[in-house]
């Protein structure tokens, strides 16, 4: 395939069995689709096939964007984009309950993940997110307290998402073949928040103060973003022996959460 661009991190879906079961995973008609960087199109026609009531596709690459603009220019309901889809202004581009569909290229995709997580309005406006990663990223993204992959990525997707794996995907079922191999994740927004934070990007902030040092216990890092506040400390209840990866995802939110309110006084 003569499109392929290994900088902007390109590997095609090309197992049509994968590409049925991504569509298999949730209803699409009716529905307001968007599509990242669906590249030759592949997965974007057996949507079609689904009789989606609208289709947005993000392609970055313009040849790609060509490409799919011929492919599939009979389509009064389906539009293109030739944008890098981290550049774009999210709350314009979304409908109402849009379903999101993504192969996502393994070197922005945690960030593109990361962009809905960070819109503001809430309840969320799409529906679900069906996602594909790198294996690897995938793992780090369900990953549980105490098991060796929990981090940062899992904390903050978990705080608005729900986070279901569907399957994996072998690194055959694509070209050119990556080195590794995919998992699909499905995500669906919390009907309520366990706490309230004001801006995620203060529990990227926090989190990221502990995971940097991940094998040192948090009583540093509490130190570091409370002072010597020994009343704030121990409304959390916790172990100060503890390692961050011992943490759980609540307790981080509540820790966030009395960081926004000091910051507030």
């Amino acid at each position: 395939m003569s499109y392929y661009k290994k900088s902007l991190g390109q590997n095609f879906l090309i197992d049509s069995n994968i590409i049925k079961k991504i569509t298999s995973i949730t209803k699409i008609a009716g529905k307001n689709i968007l599509e990242i960087g669906p590249g030759s199109g592949n997965l974007t026609e057996q949507i079609i096939k689904q009789k989606p009531k609208s289709m947005i596709l993000i392609e970055k690459d313009q040849k790609l964007a060509n490409l799919l603009k011929s492919k599939f220019k009979n389509y009064d309901n389906i539009s293109i984009i030739n944008k890098d889809f981290l550049k774009l202004e999210l709350e314009r581009l979304l409908k109402r309950n849009t379903l999101v569909f993504g192969n996502l290229p393994y070197n922005v995709s945690s960030q593109i993940l990361i962009k809905f997580l960070r819109l503001k309005n809430y309840p969320i406006i799409f529906s679900k997110l069906i996602f594909m990663f790198q294996k690897e990223v995938g793992n780090k993204i369900k990953a549980k307290v105490g098991e060796k992959d929990y981090g940062r990525l899992s904390i903050i997707t978990k705080f608005k998402l729900n986070v279901t794996k569907c399957f994996d995907v072998s690194n055959n079922c694509f070209f050119p073949r990556p080195k590794v191999n995919s998992t699909v994740l499905l995500f669906k927004p919390k009907k309520k928040l366990n706490f309230k934070i004001k801006n995620i990007k203060n529990l990227e902030k926090i989190t990221q103060i502990f995971f940097s040092g991940k094998r040192k216990m948090i009583n540093k890092p509490l130190k570091n973003i409370f002072g010597d506040s020994v009343e704030i400390i121990s409304k959390l209840n916790l172990n100060l022996s503890m390692r961050p990866g011992d943490v759980s995802e609540n307790d981080y939110y509540k820790i966030v959460y009395l960081f926004e309110k000091i910051s507030d006084r």
